[in-house]
Order: C-alpha cells, then structure tokens, then sequence
C-alpha cells in the first residue's frame, strides 16, 4: 500500500491532477491487476448477502415506492436495460433506476455488510448501480461476470480506503459521500474507461452525494434506505456525463472552495489516504464483514452477548424488578450515534419508527437479552416494542463512552479492532454480571464467522417468504458462477417474487 497526503490548495497552487485524490483513484479504477481467489470468492459472498436482504424488505414500504419509481421508467436507448429485484426478469428499467430501487431494497434493513473505521460505511452498497450498468451494456459491450466482480472489487476498495482515513460523520455529513466516489470509480473498471474519465466521473459524484447526518439523527426517516440508492443512482449518472464529455469541479477534495476547505476538516486539514499501489490487489473486501442480525453494525456484538446473557442468567433477566440498571460501556461511536449518548429521546419511545429503533442499542439489547434472539421482523414489531416488561427494562439501559473500547474501535490493527465492550448489570439485591464481547460472533475474529454456508443459509431463510424455491435455487447457482457468467446471464443477477407474494403491498402514485 502507498499512503496519499490529502490537503487543501489555493487555486493559485494549480494542483497538477496527479497530486489530486480523485485521479488517484481514477488509477485504482483502471490499473488491470486481476483479482486475487480469496477476494473472488468474497465478491461472490456480497452478492448473495445483497440478494438475501433485498428479498426480505421486499414488501416494505420504501421498497414499494422505489420499485414502483423505477419500473414507472422505460428502458434506455443505448442498452437492454436493467433488472429491479422483485419484479419479473423480464421487466427491466433504465440501469439508473434499477440502482435505485435495488439500492433502496438492499439497504433498507439495514442487514448487509459494514466497515467501521475513521468513517462508517455499508460497502455493498456500490453492489447495485455496478451490477444495474452492466446488466443494461452486457451484449452491447461484452461484459461478463469476471467485469462485475471487479467493478465491484474497486467499490469495494477506494469506499474502504477513503472510510480509513476521512471522517464525515464527524462533521455530520452522511457516510454516502464516500460511496458516490466508489460507486463511480466502480463502473468505471466495469466498463473499462479511461483515467480522465473516471477522474471526471468521480467529482461529479462527490459533487452530488454530499449531505447531512440528519437522515440519521432523532426520528429516523424512510430517507436512510433512501440515501445510498441516491449516491448509487447519481454514480451511474455521474459516469454517463463524464463519457459524453463533461467535466467535474476540479480539484473537488483539495479546492479552496472544496470539500475538505468548507465540508469536513477545513482549510488548514491534511489526511493520509492508504491506495493499493500499481499492480497490488484490490483487497479491501476482505476487511469488511457481514451482519447476522438487522441492526446497525455497533449492535451486532451486543445481540450476541445478550443471547449468551439470556442463556446463562434466565431467571433474573426474565424479570425487570430484579435489576436496577445496565450500562454498556463502549466506543465514542456506539455511545453518541446508537447510544444514550446521542441524546435522541426517540430511542427509548416504543412508537419510535423501525428505522429508529435499529439504531437504539437500549433497545436492541433490551429485546436480545429476553428473547435470546433478534429478529428482522419480530424483533421491531409494534408489539413487541410496547412490551410493558420491555419497556420497563429498555429504560434501564445507557451506555457510557469507555477510552479503550473507542481506541480499539479505531485502530488498524484488524486482531485488536473490536466493535463492542463491557456490560454492567446492577441487581436490586446488590449484586452485579458483569462481561464483554469484543466482535461479533459472525465476524472473522468471531466465535462463528461467516462462511459461504452462511450466506447460503441467510438467502435462504429472508428469501423462503417471498421466493419459490425454484427461484432460490436457480439465484444461488447463478451468483456461485458470477466468475463464469457471459454477457447472456449477467440478467439473471436479481430476484423475481412468487406470483402473489407482494400482493396487498400498496403501490403509491406521484409523478411518474
């Protein structure tokens, strides 16, 4: 790996475009090192992962709106088209629209995978506008399955490096300015552009993804599915301009009037930005990790404590009068984003949204630590939310920022990185459990990582309600073959519901 030396420049500087971070990554996106078997295969994971959450949000609401936007749209001129999961295969949209409404059905539980560093990310995000481009120019430029996996491959890479070294949410602008970039740079190695190009496409794509944190802050919106489908949507278009010549605010990181001079560290800020050097692998995948559970990644750790606290203390959890409080001690991130630290009543409100309680770790812990399970549905029931023992203990809970569990939060070392923390439980009668868990247990580190098996199993389980199985099968064999596929099966890559499946999800009008 190399490291980039980002800071801002006075236009009089005249910052000669190879000392630029976006062209930097524009020669991530067109450098041909093939990819290595271990990061082929991880691809491949992602891709059912994708598929496997898409299936189950099918019928939500968000989901509804942004399938019935895309297929509202017809197909471009200059392709076939692209798939929109849910529909039949055979119904395709404008591949800007597909991204948008897969986009929106992958993200919407908020269950694929994650990387947490300097910034947050969910990197399969770059998954469906990579995927809906090459679906729509298959025949018209030959492209094949080993294209998309390294399309993918470099999202996957330049989002991961750009979340190692800079921080949005810290200036409370969402993490999906990292994924405009990626996403871009993406189909930029999909379609095998030129660096000027990519360059051009990747400013473009900053330039239009950039927003605030509030889609994530107090009442969580239906705009969080929303968001990375928009970045993913204005990716694809960002990439159609720049082909026909158009050109992006230059340089869009380092400008005086840039990104970093006014959005994030100001004027006087530097960042060093780790890039594959050329001809090095693209390998940042595998430093990503998926979810067992639907919740925001900070919780996935404190699900599996509480199903082991569940187990081991029965009786006494079973019972909200025999404790006095639980406190979670952990990150700077999880306390003030997830945690009570964040301020947001609506995290202990039992009418709160889905969206809002999937980034209440009260309230996650609370529901883990009495079903000793988590459920993507269940678990976030209105029901189940005005459980009154529920909300009785929910309230009980807090987190507190811990300097060690943040530092381990943020480093680089992968063996000491750790997503959770410590756990107190006070008892009415003057006792204490007290333990800790440091990664999930479907991390690489964990007691049960995640192999393709799992995924396998993921797809299966969120697909059976709403796919025969026919259809899974067929999906599965398909995505295992991704490295084999021609241009004639790329199409195949989506997910058609049984026939009456989605019946009663209430399609809305607007304009289109």
């Amino acid at each position: 790996m190399k490291t980039h030396h980002l800071r801002t420049h006075r236009s009089d500087e005249n910052l000669a475009r190879e000392g630029q971070l976006a062209w930097q990554l524009a020669a991530i996106a067109t450098d041909p090192v093939e990819l290595d078997d271990d990061v082929v295969d991880m691809v491949v994971n992602r891709v059912i992962d994708n598929a496997a959450v898409a299936a189950a949000s099918l019928a939500r609401g968000p989901v509804v709106s942004a399938r019935s936007q895309a297929l509202a749209h017809p197909v471009s001129i200059g392709g076939d088209g692209a798939t929109v999961f849910g529909a039949d295969a055979a119904r395709r949209t404008s591949p800007e629209w597909a991204a948008w409404a897969n986009g929106v059905a992958v993200r919407e539980l908020d269950f694929h995978d994650t990387f947490l560093a300097a910034e947050y990310s969910h990197p399969g995000d770059n998954i469906p506008p990579i995927t809906a481009v090459a679906q729509h120019l298959a025949a018209t430029r030959g492209l094949t399955g080993r294209d998309v996996l390294r399309g993918i491959a470099t999202g996957y890479e330049i989002q991961i490096d750009l979340a190692k070294a800079i921080s949005l949410h810290a200036h409370k602008i969402d993490h999906v300015a990292h994924l405009g970039p990626s996403a871009a740079a993406g189909i930029g190695t999909l379609l095998g552009l030129d660096q000027e190009t990519i360059f051009q496409a990747i400013g473009q794509a900053l330039h239009t993804t950039t927003a605030t944190r509030q889609s994530r802050k107090g009442e969580i919106s239906t705009w969080k599915a929303h968001a990375p489908a928009f970045a993913g949507k204005m990716a694809v278009e960002a990439v159609d301009r720049a082909m026909r010549g158009q050109t992006s605010p230059v340089p869009i990181y380092e400008g005086e009037d840039g990104v970093i001079a006014w959005l994030l560290d100001g004027p006087d800020a530097s960042y060093d930005v780790p890039l594959p050097d050329a001809g090095e692998s693209k390998r940042a995948i595998l430093d990503s990790y998926t979810k067992e559970h639907s919740a925001e990644y900070q919780a996935q750790a404190w699900i599996d404590l509480a199903r082991k606290l569940h187990e081991e203390y029965p009786l006494i959890l079973d019972e909200p009068s025999r404790i006095e409080s639980i406190t979670l001690h952990t990150s700077h991130h999880t306390h003030y984003v997830i945690g009570s630290g964040a301020n947001d009543p609506q995290k202990y409100d039992p009418d709160a949204s889905r969206e809002t309680l999937d980034h209440s770790i009260p309230y996650i812990f609370t529901v883990a630590l009495q079903d000793g399970t988590f459920d993507h549905a269940e678990s976030y029931t209105p029901e189940r939310a005005h459980r009154a023992d529920t909300v009785e203990l929910w309230k009980k809970v807090s987190t507190v920022e811990d300097e060690e569990w943040t530092r381990r939060y943020h480093s680089n070392d992968i063996a000491e990185k750790a997503f959770g923390g410590r756990v107190v439980i006070k008892l009415a009668d003057g006792g204490e459990i007290v333990d800790e868990i440091a990664v999930a247990d479907a991390h690489p580190l964990g007691a049960r990582p995640f192999e393709r098996e799992h995924y396998v199993a993921k797809f299966r389980t969120l697909a059976e309600w709403v796919l025969e199985e026919a259809e899974i099968e067929r999906y599965l064999d398909l995505a295992q073959r991704l490295p084999e596929l021609g241009p004639d099966e790329l199409g195949g890559l989506t997910i058609t519901a049984a026939p009456g499946s989605l019946v009663g999800a209430e399609i809305p009008t607007g304009l289109f």
